[in-house]
């Protein structure tokens, strides 16, 4: 009986334990729980036909894309021979053709010219604030 009045003074005496712990604990149950649960899939038949219009599809979108004459010229301007691009275009997996396909579609116009100003002005003002330059009169250096 000793021994079971010592463990149950040592469970007594323990220090409560802090609200934040326990919703960490039930926190991290929760999530466990949430990870263990099956998840449903959705799976449904594919026909050949629609596989292969997709790739065919792809293809034809990059062969219209360099069939223009302003990627032509740049081609032609940067020394690319197009007959070779073409070959190469061809010898795209059906992946990769997808891939560059929509490469196509979600490249802007001219670049990403908003993204380049911003980076740049990111820049000068990073030096404004180390004191390297004076751009902006709204700054003041660290030094």
């Amino acid at each position: 009986m000793h021994r079971d009045e010592q463990l149950s003074r040592n469970l007594n005496s323990a220090a409560p334990t802090h609200p934040l712990r326990r919703a960490v604990a039930a926190l991290a149950a929760a999530c466990l729980l949430a990870v263990s649960l099956p998840m449903p899939a959705h799976a449904a038949l594919v026909g050949t036909e629609r596989v292969l219009h997709a790739d065919a599809d792809a293809r034809g979108h990059i062969h219209a894309w360099l069939a223009r004459a302003d990627v032509r010229r740049e081609l032609l301007a940067n020394g690319v021979d197009i007959a070779q691009v073409q070959d190469r275009v061809d010898a795209l997996s059906d992946a990769e053709a997808r891939d560059f396909a929509g490469r196509i579609d979600s490249a802007p116009a001219g670049g990403d010219v908003l993204g380049i100003l911003f980076a740049v002005f990111i820049v000068l003002l990073i030096t404004d604030i180390l004191g390297l330059t004076k751009v902006f009169p709204f700054t003041r250096p660290i030094r």
